[in-house]
């Protein structure tokens, strides 16, 4: 995507989100496993927009990091007063007046809206005699929302439902929120804005009378009635979500990913998968997945941070945790967990395992049972695994400790040194059998009692 130097586009991210019944401020809670307001500055920046500015509420250094993780070098400023829509962007008055081009005001809780929207915004206001451009959207149902009041093509004022008219009020287009000012007349729009309402608030929406009042044009952008669904509860957030989901199951299923059952796959924004891969039933993917061509995620796995290579096999009921990374062809089995381990190609953990701070070579096999036992209460240690190496069942391998390639570990060991390669290894106590014992057990007199009690009738 080409930069665009020249719009800023700048996120209003200052509201608390009382409605969300919450200790995190709203723009913090996430939807496909990012946060409100990181998708706002993650379209933008899709969309080619470089220069990216936010404003947040007083003293608030956690949504402060979130915006530095997703869109580090973004400029912040503080409202430390709620006084409406346009009294927060004039919180940013020194990056706008520094830009001198457009001037893109989103919002850090409306995460539907695309690129593609953002950029037809933005174009609009930048178009000669045009000082505001609208997202505006066909409403199923209007009521509530504010209206576009349009003529001969142009936009000539908002109507808050409660202030329209019963004519304005069959309107169906209606205000989607987000706007881009021109460059040239931002500030002058912005500075021109009064309190004059009941709220003494300083709107936003004032600028499309005061430029239309100074000779300019003021234009509505369509975008599809999703785009402007903000979140202002739980119950608006989990139907963002369901929005989203859809979103990206469509865009993997056309980029060639087989889903059995679509509608149970849940994924995150950054999930990357590779085609001619299948997804069975009730599959979940979080952030920092990587699935490389033709592998198979079988049903009621979990995946999250991890890269799984080009034909490998994970679940039913896998867990790979962040820093798992799966070769060419390996296999993670049913009831298996796999954490900051990387496996080689072809190597096979096939279940009730549990590998974490390990390096398993190619081709290798690890038996059913198997745990790295990798932290002593206070450190992390790492264990190694040669390629075509065999760990027998219910091994524990406690680490710092290297298998050999091609070593073999006995079923049953606890290994604590070093198996050199080719080796055999066996960390478990002498098997001993005692002819009868059992007999002689079952007769004493404490037991006697017992043992015909347990003895069936006619037995």
């Amino acid at each position: 995507m080409e930069r665009n130097d020249r719009t800023l586009a700048l996120v209003l991210a200052a509201g608390e989100g009382t409605r969300m019944r919450s200790a995190r401020p709203k723009v913090l809670h996430q939807v496909a496993g990012l946060s409100l307001v990181g998708h706002a500055l993650r379209a933008a920046g899709t969309a080619g927009f470089s220069n990216l500015a936010a404003v947040i509420g007083p003293d608030r250094p956690d949504v402060a990091a979130e915006i530095g993780r997703v869109a580090p070098g973004t400029a912040i400023f503080e409202q430390r007063e709620r006084r409406g829509t346009a009294h927060a962007v004039l919180q940013a008055r020194a990056a706008i007046a520094a830009g001198g081009g457009t001037l893109l005001v989103l919002f850090g809780d409306t995460p539907l809206v695309r690129p593609e929207t953002m950029r037809a915004l933005a174009a609009a206001a930048a178009e000669p005699g045009c000082a505001v451009a609208v997202m505006g959207f066909e409403a199923a149902d209007p009521a509530g929302y504010g209206r576009l009041v349009t003529e001969l093509g142009e936009l000539v004022a908002i109507r808050e439902h409660k202030d329209a008219s019963e004519a304005e009020r069959t309107i169906r287009l209606c205000n989607g929120g987000l706007m881009a000012l021109n460059g040239e007349v931002a500030l002058a729009l912005l500075d021109a804005i009064r309190p004059d309402n009941a709220q003494n608030e300083f709107y936003l929406t004032d600028c499309v009378a005061l430029a239309r009042a100074r000779g300019y044009r003021a234009q509505v952008v369509l975008a599809p009635e999703e785009e402007a669904m903000g979140v202002n509860d739980r119950v608006q957030l989990a139907a963002c979500e369901a929005i989203l989901q859809r979103r990206l199951r469509e865009a993997h299923l056309r980029a060639g990913v087989t889903m059995i059952a679509p509608e149970t796959v849940f994924l995150s924004l950054d999930t990357e998968i590779g085609r001619d891969t299948v997804i069975e039933p009730h599959v979940v993917i979080g952030p920092g997945v990587r699935i490389a061509a033709g592998a198979v995620i079988h049903a009621f796995s979990h995946l999250e941070g991890a890269i799984v290579g080009e034909g490998a096999s994970v679940g039913p009921f896998a867990r790979l945790r962040p820093g798992a990374d799966l070769g060419t062809g390996a296999k993670v089995g049913n009831f298996v967990e796999i954490k900051n381990a990387d496996l080689g190609a072809g190597a096979k953990v096939s279940h009730l395992t549990y590998l974490g701070d390990a390096t398993i070579g190619a081709e290798a096999n690890i038996g059913a049972g198997t745990i790295t036992c990798n932290y002593d209460g206070f450190n992390k240690f790492r264990t190694e695994i040669g390629a075509h190496a065999f760990i027998g069942s219910n091994s524990a391998l406690v680490a710092p400790v290297t298998i050999g390639a091609g070593a073999f570990v006995g079923s049953g060991s606890v290994i604590t040194e070093d198996v050199p390669a080719d080796a055999l290894a066996l960390g478990r106590g002498r098997q001993t059998v005692k002819p009868g014992w059992a007999v002689t057990f079952r007769a004493r007199p404490e037991n006697a009692a017992k043992t015909k009690a347990r003895t069936p009738k006619g037995g």
